[in-house]
C-alpha cells in the first residue's frame, strides 16, 4: 500500500528496492491547496503576529468507527481510538530562517467528546522533500494518519509542516532545527486559537514526539518547550541526533545502510544547509557530474519522490567528489556549522520530564547508533532515558511498532 511518506522520501520504483510513499494527492485535495495558498497574504504584511491564523480549514470529520476503520487501512490498527476525530488544515503566521515574517501550515486534530480541556500532543514528521505530500494536503498521508491515531486516544493533536512544505512558501530549509522549532511553537500558538473557537483548551504542558526528522526536531522542540515551563514528556523516534558522529560516518563508510537511501539524505541535507550556512560556492565542488547541475533542482519542494530517486545515482561516493566526502570525515567552516548546530539536540540540556527515545536495530536509513549516541549523552546529565529497540524492521516499520506504543504511554502519564 504506498502512502505518501512517513518518514522518508521513499517512492515504489520497479527497478529498485525502495519502499518510499510517492507523493501523489488526490486532484480536488491539489486544487483546494493550491486555491489555499493563493489566498494566503503577502509573507511581508505589516507587523505580523506570529502564531495568527490566517486560515482553517475542516479537511476530515470521522466517527470514532470511522476514525478506527481509517487507522486500521494506515497500519495503525491499534489501539483502538476511544473517539471520533475532526481535522483542521491551518495556515498562520511564523517567520523564515532569517526573521523575516513568512507563513506555514499544519494540522489540528480534535477529538470528539464531551471534554473541554485536552492535553495536548505536537507530532514532529519525518523527511517529506515534496510539498504535495504533507500531511495538511494529501489525504493518504501517513503523518495525517498518526495524528489521527493521537487524537483519536483523546490528545488535542498538533502536527507542522515546518517551513515551505504543504502550504508554506519558499523552499524547505531540510534539518535545521531552530526553523523547526519556531515554526512548530507559533504552531501551537495558532493551535490554541483554533481550539479555543471550537469550545476547546488545551493543556499548556505538552508531550513531544516525532519521527525521523521529526524525532531530532522534537528533541529540540522539547528543549524550548522546557525553557517556558511546558514541556510534559518526550518520546522521540528513530532520529538523526548525531549526524556528524553516527550518520555519516555510517552512511559514507559503513554498511549497514541503504546507499540509496544515504545518496538521497545527503543530497537533501546539502542543499539545504548550503543555503544556510554556505558550504559550497558551486554544486560542482560538492557533487560530481552530471548530478552537478541537477541536484539543486530536484530539492526544490516540486519534484516527486519518485523522479528525485531516479536523478540520483545509487551511492554517495558517485553523488559526492572525493574532496567533499574527505570534507565531511574532517568538516570546517560552514560544514561543521551546519553539523554542529544542529547536533546538540541530546547533548545541550537535560530533560526533567519523561523520555523515552525509540529505534530500530534493522534501520536502514538512519543508525540506530544516533539513538544510542542521544541516550549515552541524556544519561551522561543524568536523565534515565531508556532506549527501545523496536526490533529488525525498517525506518518506517520503526514508526509503525513505536508510534502506538507512545499513544499508550502518553496516556499512562
Amino acid at each position: 500500500m504506498n502512502r505518501a511518506p512517513l518518514g522518508t522520501a521513499r517512492t515504489a520504483i520497479a527497478t529498485s528496492r525502495i519502499a518510499r510513499g510517492t507523493a501523489r494527492a488526490a486532484v480536488g485535495t491539489a486544487c483546494a491547496a493550491a486555491l489555499a495558498l493563493a489566498a494566503v497574504p503577502s509573507a511581508h504584511a505589516t507587523a505580523p503576529t506570529r502564531g495568527e491564523v490566517v486560515s482553517t480549514t475542516r479537511i476530515a470529520s470521522m466517527s470514532k468507527a470511522r476514525t478506527a476503520e481509517y487507522l486500521a487501512k494506515m497500519n495503525f490498527g491499534s489501539p483502538k481510538p476511544k473517539y471520533g476525530v475532526e481535522v483542521y488544515r491551518v495556515v498562520y503566521r511564523t517567520v523564515a530562517v532569517n526573521g523575516r515574517p513568512t507563513t506555514a501550515s499544519g494540522l489540528v486534530v480534535l477529538p470528539r467528546g464531551k471534554d473541554r480541556r485536552l492535553r495536548t500532543v505536537v507530532y514532529e514528521h519525518g523527511t517529506n522533500p515534496t510539498k504535495k505530500a504533507a500531511a495538511t494536503v494529501n489525504a493518504g498521508s501517513y503523518d495525517r494518519a498518526g495524528s489521527i491515531l493521537f487524537a483519536g486516544a483523546g490528545f488535542g493533536t498538533v502536527a507542522p509542516d515546518y517551513l515551505g512544505l504543504g502550504l508554506g512558501p519558499g523552499r524547505h530549509p531540510y534539518m535545521d532545527h531552530a526553523s523547526e522549532t519556531s515554526a512548530s511553537l507559533d504552531m501551537l500558538r495558532a493551535a490554541e486559537k483554533v481550539a479555543a473557537r471550537h469550545g476547546r483548551t488545551l493543556d499548556r504542558r505538552v508531550r513531544v514526539t516525532g519521527f525521523s526528522q521529526g524525532g531530532a526536531a522534537a528533541t529540540a522542540l522539547g528543549r524550548a518547550l522546557q525553557a517556558k515551563g511546558r514541556l510534559a514528556a518526550l518520546a522521540p523516534v528513530s532520529g538523526p541526533y548525531d549526524v556528524e558522529h553516527a550518520e555519516v560516518p555510517e552512511g559514507l563508510h559503513g554498511t549497514s545502510l541503504d546507499p540509496r537511501e544515504v545518496t538521497f539524505y545527503l543530497g537533501y541535507w546539502l542543499t539545504s544547509m548550503n543555503r544556510l550556512h554556505h558550504l559550497y560556492a558551486s554544486p560542482s565542488e560538492a557533487f560530481q557530474q552530471p548530478y552537478s547541475a541537477t541536484v539543486e533542482t530536484l530539492f526544490d519542494g516540486h519534484h516527486t519522490p519518485a523522479e528525485i530517486v531516479t536523478g540520483l545515482p545509487a551511492t554517495p561516493q558517485e553523488l559526492l567528489t572525493p574532496a567533499f566526502i574527505k570534507r565531511f570525515d574532517h568538516p570546517t567552516g560552514g560544514l561543521a556549522r551546519a553539523l554542529r548546530q544542529n547536533d546538540g539536540t541530546c547533548r545541550s540540556w537535560t530533560p526533567r520530564v519523561p523520555v523515552r527515545v525509540y529505534a530500530a536495530r534493522g534501520d536502514k536509513d538512519v543508525t540506530i547508533r544516533n539513538a544510542q549516541n542521544c541516550v549515552r549523552a541524556l544519561r551522561a546529565h543524568g536523565v534515565a532515558a531508556p532506549l527501545i529497540d523496536v526490533g529488525d524492521t525498517d525506518h518506517n516499520g520503526s514508526a509503525f511498532r513505536s508510534i502506538p506504543q507512545i499513544v499508550t504511554w502518553f496516556s499512562s502519564l
